[in-house]
């Protein structure tokens, strides 16, 4: 029997509950549980900035196709654009 699915689409048999429960009678180590990186990892030497821009909507619309087209997201088809750009200088 499954009991839905994971974050990642995996479903959640009863081997996978019971091993959850194991692993939670157990205890968990909390230092090592408030170590785990969380967020997204850094970009650089230093926290990243977010910058807002206007697009018209078919610009939008070329870079939703572009980003698709390369299985890319639109934050990093926009982060290439700009340093294919500046490189270019």
């Amino acid at each position: 029997m499954t009991h839905g699915t994971k974050a990642d689409g995996t479903p959640i048999t009863d081997e996978a509950v019971e091993q959850m429960a194991e692993e939670a009678e157990q205890g968990y180590d909390v230092d090592q549980i408030l170590r785990r990186n969380r967020g997204r990892p850094p970009m650089g030497s230093a926290a990243a900035t977010v910058e807002s821009v206007r697009l018209d909507p078919e610009l939008k619309r070329n870079l939703l196709l572009h980003a698709a087209e390369h299985h890319i997201s639109v934050s990093e088809t926009i982060r290439r654009a700009i340093s294919d750009y500046l490189q270019a200088g």
